[in-house]
């Protein structure tokens, strides 16, 4: 009589055998188990039962991160792998094309009217910090030229790595002199530019150009006649270099009468094709700092700007 072979049953607590818990199967790894018979029809049913083995120390992989990180109480978005050709820190814009973007409120600013440096909440569509975005202008800069003046705003991802650095310099915001325009240059990393955004003048509409690293144009950025957010959005179009074609927006959306009336804190979302270069995606969240400088940042008087110049 043919004796049937015993299949064992799993261990306690496995519902799987090809699954083992507290260890991190890297990208582009198969994903079983250490010591498991793959490929072979009925490995496991000769009678015993595959034990996992445990790794060295000294030769494990460290694991590569593809869970929501949670510090703080901030839950910030997984670390991608890194890619060729990408900028560190850029591999982020990758995985997303929509950005959304809190100010935060700053509590002394409310109540003596003293400016201080903004800061930033960078998140994407699920509500994961992407990035953590802090200007780095002095005092006397801040309070002296207010919206129009020059800064610095240094955004660093979750491990703490400065990735983009935004500049803008002292231009002018008059009409009378179209020589000297807003600007502002996008460097990933810091001290690389790899992008600009120029103010190109109109008589009465926002008109932006998005350039490369070499100064060639890309795409460009049209925002509405009256600049005002009053109930409702103010959308900025991104658009073909020839304005035929929409692809993408940055909108500054409308956070409440008493948000709006008694701080300058603005929130933002910005829209991009999922396969556009993370160059210009990059350029692309630098163009929305410089539009919330320009047009909803307010000035030491209360008033917000609302036109294309001042």
């Amino acid at each position: 009589m043919a004796m049937q072979a015993h299949k064992p049953d799993l261990a306690p607590g496995f519902s799987n055998i090809n699954h083992v818990p507290g260890y991190q199967v890297p990208y582009g790894y198969p994903q079983h188990a250490p010591g498991t018979y793959q490929g072979v029809a009925g490995a496991g049913s000769y009678g015993f039962q595959v034990q996992a083995m445990r790794v060295p120390s000294e030769l494990a992989v460290p694991p590569i991160q593809n869970q929501p990180i949670v510090k703080e109480g901030t839950i910030w978005m997984p670390i991608p792998p890194p890619l060729p050709n990408c900028p560190p820190g850029l591999q982020y814009l990758t995985q997303i094309d929509q950005i959304l973007i809190h100010q935060q409120i700053e509590l002394l600013e409310i109540l003596t009217g003293f400016e201080t440096n903004n800061k930033y909440e960078i998140k994407n569509a699920l509500g994961q910090r992407v990035y953590f975005a802090a200007e780095d202008t002095d005092c006397c800069t801040r309070n002296c030229c207010g919206p129009s003046r020059p800064f610095t705003i240094r955004i660093i991802d979750n491990l703490g790595h400065e990735v983009i650095t935004l500049q803008r310099p002292l231009r002018c915001s008059s009409c009378c002199f179209p020589c000297c325009l807003q600007e502002m240059e996008v460097q990933a990393p810091p001290g690389t530019p790899v992008g600009y955004v120029v103010q190109n003048w109109h008589a009465c509409l926002p008109k932006f150009t998005i350039q490369d690293e070499k100064r060639m144009d890309i795409l460009k950025i049209t925002g509405p006649c009256v600049a005002c957010s009053c109930c409702d959005d103010v959308n900025f179009e991104v658009k073909s270099l020839d304005e035929t074609a929409t692809v993408g927006r940055i909108s500054k959306q409308w956070t409440g009468f008493l948000k709006e009336a008694f701080t300058d804190a603005d929130n933002f979302g910005i829209a991009f094709p999922m396969d556009l270069d993370v160059k210009m995606k990059a350029v692309m969240i630098g163009a929305c700092f410089l539009i919330d400088f320009m047009f909803f940042e307010h000035a030491g008087d209360n008033q917000q700007r609302v036109g294309v110049w001042q």
